[in-house]
């Protein structure tokens, strides 16, 4: 079996799309569907079907899949085990992270890897919460760096630090001078906030259910550029943490 076919088939059904699998890999999207094709003729049938919005899994494809995720994962694990017992950290290590959180964090781990560990290579995934928690689930990543909002850590999570969420209003807005918000008075605010299904929206649900009150998201948006300039130019409020609340404030700042 040829492991970096079935990797190139692993990308496609995650990413949903050959021209995506091919940026992902530095070449052309042709390039790709003949080795895609190469894959069908061994398994002597079709495993995507091609749609005008990618593709899809076909129902030999869906039965392949766990197995081949499996192969893979058992393949770099034997492949990490024969690496270690150099005494040497080496080997690929599979990282998922929110949008804000990625820098400087994982650019920072970058820096530290290449004095410590030069061997090590860091693959950084993207999303929102529950896509880092689907990866997590299916073995498409290690480790994931999110947000968790129980006091105590549960499964197996780690937890970094604690971070405050902020309200964020436009410029010389009163209420966002104070040091303290009260929850209730956010529900009388037109809010933008991030999509479902997301962590953080079922999070926000849950404290309105807490206080009594429902929210008033009137525009849902999962970028945070778009976020900040809603707020900036329509007067609406967000709320954001750290990382993200710098990344807006950037965003903001004049050329």
């Amino acid at each position: 079996m040829n492991y970096d076919l079935w990797k190139i088939f692993l990308d496609a059904v995650e990413l949903g799309s050959l021209s995506k699998v091919a940026m992902l890999h530095n070449t052309n999207q042709p390039q790709i569907s003949r080795q895609m094709n190469e894959l069908e003729a061994q398994c002597g049938g079709r495993l995507f079907n091609r749609t005008g919005r990618g593709v899809e899994l076909t129902d030999l494809g869906q039965h392949l899949l766990p197995k081949i995720r499996s192969w893979l994962n058992v393949t770099d694990q034997l492949n990490n085990e024969i690496l270690h017992s150099t005494d040497t950290p080496i080997g690929t290590v599979r990282i998922a992270s929110l949008p804000s959180t990625a820098h400087p964090l994982l650019s920072t781990l970058y820096k530290v890897l290449q004095e410590k560990y030069p061997l090590i290579k860091l693959s950084v995934r993207e999303g929102q919460g529950v896509h880092l928690e689907k990866w997590l689930e299916d073995g498409s990543v290690d480790l994931a760096i999110l947000y968790r909002f129980n006091p105590t850590p549960k499964q197996g999570d780690v937890y970094l630090t604690e971070a405050d969420t902020y309200l964020v209003g436009c410029e010389g807005d009163e209420l966002t001078r104070e040091s303290e918000v009260d929850f209730k008075k956010v529900s009388e605010l037109p809010l933008v906030t991030f999509c479902r299904p997301s962590n953080w929206r079922n999070f926000l649900d849950h404290m309105a259910y807490e206080n009594g009150v429902e929210l008033n998201i009137v525009f849902e948006a999962d970028s945070i550029s778009l976020q900040t300039h809603l707020v900036s130019e329509s007067r609406m409020y967000t709320m954001l943490g750290p990382q993200a609340l710098k990344k807006a404030s950037q965003l903001l700042e004049p050329i």
